[in-house]
């Protein structure tokens, strides 16, 4: 008796929506054991974060309102990872495209909002972009490891962001507070419903999603990108310019998450500060996982990861159980779709040892 793997390569769409389920429904499972050690039912648990992720309008507008950087930051990774570019830096894009939208628009220009919004987010786009061309000119001219170069310059980023709230940019009525001068009225993206926070940023990547998924599957980009990532050297001898799309790559990762920044600072805070972002660029490559890296999967994928975490905060607040708990559904989730994948690429094959036959 012995098993082998063998390659799958009939994979229906069918197939991969049961295993992105049945991984979420193993994650949930698997919770359930810190859930019972820590005293609580995990039933309840779950009950309760559902009800803080859906049970109202409220609840609903801020999973929405969480959600709106990860699909941003999600799509950042998944188009990246496409072509095996691996962008780990959508957390200091983010933060380059939020402090870029605060340099345009916090009194530089002058303009009605209709110019003053497209303005802030082609400043951000381009800051995010140019942040993530860097790190693969690098890896294209000397070998540079962009995992590296792309994680560390999310620090240097921040660091950088830090300084400039506690000096040139910081804000002098903000009592002490290390924050930036506010944006401008005409720059601050407009509200989707009165008195909730969920604003515009939410048809923005929303139509970001729609428009990455017909940039990868209808156009000769898209084609590129995904020969690319498929194998670098057969799509060099095709004559696909290799070099020059990973630079279009990376320039649409970088500005999708520096799109990001400036939909959080934008929408939500209304000026840059140093707690702009709880992780937003990290959870977004988490999100690209459980998506399977398919841009309106992303869309799904961030809504999912959102709900658990405002729904474990409303969780935690009722039963005391740590809201922690979000980071271990969220992990977990992302290990089982990963056993998933594996099994979406391979097919175990169990064969039976060979019976002797007398004589031979």
């Amino acid at each position: 008796m012995s098993f082998r793997l063998e390659s799958r390569t009939d994979a229906s769409v069918a197939l991969k929506l049961m295993v992105s389920l049945g991984a979420a429904v193993a994650a949930l499972l698997l919770v359930a054991i810190p859930v019972l050690f820590a005293g609580g039912s995990p039933l309840t648990a779950y009950s309760l974060i559902i009800q803080g992720a859906f049970g109202s309008m409220f609840a609903f507008s801020e999973t929405l309102n969480r959600a709106t950087p990860l699909i941003l930051t999600g799509l950042a990774a998944a188009v990246a990872f496409r072509a095996r570019l691996w962008n780990i830096g959508a957390e200091g894009q983010l933060y380059i495209g939020a402090l870029a939208a605060v340099l345009v628009g916090s009194g530089l220009l002058q303009m009605p909002p209709a110019l003053m919004i497209p303005t802030i987010m082609i400043a951000g786009f381009i800051a995010g972009g140019l942040m993530m061309v860097i790190p693969t000119i690098l890896k294209q001219r000397f070998g540079a490891d962009e995992v590296v170069i792309t994680l560390l310059l999310n620090f240097v980023v921040i660091l950088f962001v830090q300084m400039l709230i506690e000096g040139p940019l910081k804000d002098p009525l903000s009592m002490g507070w290390p924050q930036s001068v506010p944006l401008l009225a005409e720059a601050k993206l407009a509200k989707l419903v009165p008195r909730l926070r969920m604003h515009w940023g939410l048809v923005v990547g929303v139509a970001a999603a729609i428009l990455l998924w017909v940039l990868v599957r209808k156009t000769v980009l898209g084609f590129e990108i995904r020969a690319v990532g498929e194998n670098r050297a057969a799509a060099r001898f095709a004559g696909i310019p290799v070099d020059a799309t990973m630079l279009k790559v990376a320039l649409i990762s970088g500005g999708l998450a520096g799109l990001a920044g400036v939909s959080e600072v934008s929408g939500v805070k209304g000026y840059l500060s140093s707690d702009l972002s709880p992780g937003f660029g990290y959870s977004g490559i988490v999100v690209a996982m459980l998506a399977g890296l398919s841009p309106v999967g992303t869309v799904f994928a961030a809504i999912f990861v959102a709900a658990v975490f405002v729904g474990a905060d409303s969780m935690s607040r009722a039963t005391g159980i740590s809201n922690y708990l979000a980071d271990l559904v969220v992990a977990l989730s992302l290990l089982c779709v990963l056993v998933g994948g594996f099994f979406l690429r391979f097919r175990v094959r169990y064969e039976r040892a060979m019976t002797p036959v007398a004589g031979e």
